[in-house]
């Protein structure tokens, strides 16, 4: 038998993966937002949808109702974008992925890619040297010939170490490689998905695009590792194809068949074994990546149901309602597993292929050769030299057949990675359209809302038109009944919501700080959770202590360095006081709050409100609550009232300046002009009834 040293184009690719990948739907590019000359254009157009002002402008159109009847037909310019599941062409995934070659990373990256390439050229080397070796041996044996095999036996010695030694090199600068690359892949989707707040914005607008932190961690990994594995294998089979298809021309020579001869003769043979076995293994691997998505996909179902269950396992325990759940759970195994046997079924078909094509290449090439050694036109070096090049030729061919499956998964997981990418540039290109919330800077030191539309994620305008101005050290709540918007405008206040039109004006330089119902509480030290999210800062020992005392939660004062889970630790109430205590701390000029008294009872709701008129009485506070308690620490209440166009913004205590301003532009929006003089109306009237 000849010997073959790496004949395995890429030996790193034999190891067990845990695939995690699974299709969802993708979100498509944010370069759909085209002029519209009509109202037909945009009916038509399922990918050109924009907030109520920016349609009207868009489409010419004086009447802003009409814009907001479509744009709630259409949803908005985000959510057109999420389009029916599609694969991740190579060419998008090389687009998101290929800046680890270009940026601040590309001199290592070149440096490691370079040294691949040449230790492939080395072990390619090394391979036709062993190819040339099996000859040299064999007619040694043959001609029973001592020195020759002793020479031989050296021979081989160094060619065996220069193989080790590359594939070696080889090995490490493809981990390093890998290693880099998905480093700085993971690293540049998370800077993308945190910068501007899409994180948040993508948890509304995308729920589609499902488990971000899987897509950038165990995905990435699917999605970048054997791409450098299928580079290596690619160029190592061409390499080997193009040298030993030349050793199978040259050193098999031609055969008589019926008197007719046939030049590279075992070219021919070879390149007919390898479309027969190819075609068979494309033929049935073809289902396999249908196959491998559905079944991805139910997988990543179970994923999300067994989260489900723990993140709401106190409401699931508190009803009972875990066989409920237990049989759910069951019906999605069942789906897992019945997809689960489509794939094993069609993997046995392919290994069927596989493991065949393993036993009879070595032998087909000694069949062929046979006829020539027996007549003595090859010698025993040249049949085990062909025989060695042949099943070369043939790894070199079933390249992509064998790596059909690999193929497959890596499929299923750079798609999920680039409808992540896809995702964030569209967010990212939607957020720079005029067609967003505008949030800027007041010269006077107050907070303006001025033609303030706020619409969900889907088009759905939620509050119309608002106009407002707050002065430092306002305090004022917000009321209205449940699904009027009220958690929505203080968020658009905030610049966390950006779907609508219209403009929010902070106080120049002021700090901003949102507490939800239920406050962030960072990992680390109770130290880390009072400065969240500034990092340590000057701010001494004693007056976080006293916050702390402040606010109730004397208790842990003297655990600032103490690193526990502090939002395991902490109650829903003591979390909520923590968030009053980060206040104090940090003192920012303009405080909104949403339901952040939930937790408390009465008493501790009244210390914590009272802080407003003590400590932070110079704070304009935005709050939303439900309790009456609340409004005796507010100077002013501002009331949502449901409308179908959307809720409206009344605020009988406003200044009366802000009245009539808002008054003013809501007649200048709706094209309202002074009454035209009765010779006016009658000559206005008297071309009316000539036209009809």
């Amino acid at each position: 038998m000849a010997f073959s040293l790496g004949a395995c184009p890429s030996p790193s690719w034999c190891s067990d993966f845990s695939w995690r990948g699974s299709f969802t739907r993708c979100v498509g590019s944010a370069n759909c937002r085209r002029r519209a000359d009509t109202r037909s254009q945009i009916e038509r157009s399922a990918a050109c949808r924009v907030a109520p002002a920016g349609l009207a402008r868009a489409a010419g159109m004086n009447d802003k109702s009409e814009a907001k009847e479509i744009q709630a037909k259409q949803g908005s310019s985000f959510a057109s974008e999420v389009t029916e599941p599609e694969r991740a062409s190579a060419r998008e995934f090389w687009s998101m992925a290929s800046g680890f070659w270009r940026g601040d990373s590309k001199g290592k990256a070149w440096l490691l890619t370079g040294a691949i390439g040449a230790l492939v050229a080395i072990n390619i080397a090394v391979q036709y040297g062993i190819n040339l070796w099996n000859k040299y041996f064999f007619d040694a044996l043959d001609a029973r010939d001592g020195s020759r095999v002793t020479w031989a036996i050296t021979l081989f010695a160094v060619l065996a170490v220069l193989a080790v030694l590359a594939m070696v090199g080889q090995v490490f600068a493809r981990l390093t490689l890998q290693a880099r690359w998905r480093r700085w892949l993971t690293a540049d989707l998370a800077r993308q998905w945190l910068e501007g707040r899409r994180f948040y914005q993508m948890s509304i607008a995308a729920p589609e695009v499902d488990s971000p932190e899987f897509r950038m961690t165990d995905d990435v990994k699917v999605a970048t590792e054997p791409i450098v594995d299928f580079a290596i294998g690619l160029s190592n089979a061409v390499l080997m194809a193009a040298v030993f298809v030349g050793v199978l021309w040259t050193a098999g020579g031609s055969i008589e068949v019926f008197g007719h001869t046939i030049p590279g003769y075992f070219v021919v043979c070879a390149a007919a074994y390898g479309l027969l076995t190819s075609g068979l293994m494309v033929l049935l691997g073809r289902p396999l990546i249908r196959f491998t998505e559905r079944k991805n996909a139910a997988e990543a179902q179970i994923r999300f149901e067994l989260v489900r269950v723990r993140e709401n396992a106190e409401s699931i325990a508190l009803i009972g309602g875990e066989e409920d759940e237990e049989r759910g759970l069951g019906r999605t195994l069942d789906e897992v597993l019945a997809r689960w046997r489509k794939v094993v079924s069609q993997q046995a078909l392919m290994t069927f292929i596989i493991h065949g094509n393993t036993i009879l290449a070595p032998v087909v090439p000694l069949l062929l050769g046979a006829p020539k050694y027996l007549a003595g036109q090859m010698s025993l070096g040249q049949l085990m030299q062909i025989a060695a090049a042949f099943v070369q030729v043939q790894l070199a061919f079933n390249w992509l057949v064998e790596n059909y499956i690999r193929l497959a998964e890596w499929n299923a997981s750079a798609s999920r990675v680039v409808a992540l990418w896809r995702t964030l540039r569209a967010i990212e290109k939607a957020s720079a359209t005029e067609d967003r919330i505008a949030i800027g800077e007041s010269e006077d030191g107050n907070l303006h809302i001025r033609d303030l539309s706020v619409a969900q994620h889907n088009g759905r305008v939620v509050i119309n038109e608002a106009d407002a101005m707050f002065a430092p050290g306002e305090k004022i709540l917000i009321k209205g009944e449940s699904g009027t918007g009220k958690s929505t405008l203080i968020r658009a206040i905030a610049g966390l919501w950006p779907w609508g039109s219209g403009d929010v004006l902070l106080p120049r330089g002021s700090r901003v700080m949102f507490v939800p119902q239920k406050p962030y509480v960072p990992n680390g030290t109770l130290r880390q959770a009072l400065l969240y999210p500034e990092g340590a800062g000057d701010v001494s020992d004693q007056a976080l202590k006293d916050a702390l005392h402040r606010c109730g939660l004397r208790h842990i004062a003297g655990r600032l360095d103490e690193e526990e889970r502090w939002d395991k630790l902490l109650s829903g109430g003591e979390q909520q006081r923590l968030a009053f205590a980060r206040l104090l701390v940090h003192r920012p000029e303009v405080i909104i709050l949403d339901e952040a008294t939930s937790a408390l009872d009465e008493a501790s709701q009244d210390s914590m409100m009272s802080l407003f008129h003590s400590e932070l009485a110079d704070a304009m506070l935005l709050s939303v609550g439900h309790r009456p308690s609340l409004a005796e620490f507010h100077d002013r209440t501002v009331e949502l009232t449901r409308k179908p166009s959307g809720a409206e913004m009344n605020d009988p205590n406003a200044p009366p300046r802000a009245k009539r301003q808002r008054f003013l532009g809501r007649l200048l929006r709706r094209g309202l002009r002074p009454r035209p003089s009765p010779d006016a109306a009658a000559e206005v009237e008297h071309v009316q009834e000539s036209q009809t």
